[in-house]
């Protein structure tokens, strides 16, 4: 299943993010505090309302989206953060290796050097796959990692 691509948002479209979403415990996984069912313009708003906030899709084989991640504006323009990631229930399970891989190609693109993140450590695979990845824990609040690699 590695034979995932990219397609940059650009046009900060949605609507594929909301087919993607619609079931409310992977809306919760993505982003807790958002509402259920998905809003897009809440997460206009809300969620992804920084001008310097970047979407991605991930794409299968055949172009359909399966898969999406924002990298929001880190502590300055080197850093991104890597934030609401998603992948399709069909894709998971041995995806996770590429998706990291096109987050930080993705990153390296908006010129950054560093990628944070935060995940929950009980989702042992999310947290499993960003430290094979490299991603070493620098902080960890009540049941949060915060996770960072660089990327240069």
């Amino acid at each position: 299943m590695t034979d995932l691509s990219l397609r940059h948002n650009v046009t900060r479209d949605l609507a594929p993010l909301r087919t993607l979403l619609t079931d409310e415990g992977d809306l919760a996984l993505v982003n807790p505090s958002a509402k259920h069912p998905f809003d897009p313009l809440e997460w206009q708003e809300k969620w992804l309302a920084d001008l310097d906030d970047e979407s991605f899709y991930i794409l299968d084989a055949t172009g359909a989206e399966v898969g999406f991640f924002a990298l929001r504006p880190g502590v300055g323009p080197e850093m991104r953060h890597l934030a609401y990631v998603y992948l399709s229930p069909e894709q998971r399970g041995g995806s996770g290796a590429r998706v990291a891989e096109l987050a930080e190609e993705a990153a390296k693109s908006l010129g950054a050097a560093l990628v944070t993140l935060k995940v929950e450590v009980e989702n042992e695979p999310a947290v499993n796959t960003y430290k094979a990845a490299g991603y070493e824990e620098v902080a960890r609040n009540d049941n949060m990692a915060t996770m960072m690699r660089e990327v240069d």
